[in-house]
């Protein structure tokens, strides 16, 4: 058994440290979004949701997001039409746990493992902002592809930037690069 343990050292300790790193992390998201009450959209989907609106309006497109009165989510009116909403789920923080958890667990110098997790944070936050603003525009003009688009085609653009950053990680700065 000693000997098993020996040669899969490595392995237990990614594990190890990834699944403690994760649970920790995920533990603090959520007694942060208990701090909020139930029918109360967190700061995290605040953010994200103006940072939408302001992009778009950016592109000058006639969106309108709003806090929804009965609902923990933001409106996205797209055209004077209710296009979609903007729910926890939809301000990457998972994503970005998850993104975190990995680099820890293969973390490399001190000071290169926080600017990469603060960089891949900024990155993915800005490609899941720019990711609602054009989920709105597309499914405006095509309502029917919803699910191709918003359960298919967005979720592996995000988690394809995740795992490119991971391979570019563990290649080029983590303990284990060559």
């Amino acid at each position: 058994m000693k000997k098993y343990l020996i040669q899969f050292k490595p392995f237990l300790v990614f594990i190890g440290t990834f699944f403690s790193a994760y649970i920790v992390l995920t533990l603090l998201y959520k007694f942060y979004l208990n701090s909020f009450a139930a029918n109360d959209v967190d700061g995290a989907t605040s953010i994200v949701s103006y940072n939408v609106e302001r992009l778009m309006h950016l592109f000058n497109c006639d969106v309108l997001i709003q806090k929804s009165v009965l609902h923990p989510y933001f409106e996205v009116w797209y055209n004077k039409k209710y296009t979609i909403r903007i729910v926890e789920g939809c301000n990457a923080i998972s994503v970005i746990i998850l993104f975190v958890s990995f680099i820890i667990a293969f973390s490399g110098k001190l000071k290169t493992t926080l600017l990469f997790v603060i960089t891949g944070s900024i990155l993915i936050y800005l490609l899941n902002v720019i990711r609602i603003a054009i989920l709105t525009v597309l499914l405006f003009r095509f309502p029917e592809k919803e699910h191709i688009l918003h359960g298919v085609l967005f979720p592996l653009i995000i988690y394809g930037l995740v795992f490119i950053l991971w391979v570019f990680w563990v290649n080029k700065f983590s303990k284990y690069a060559k």
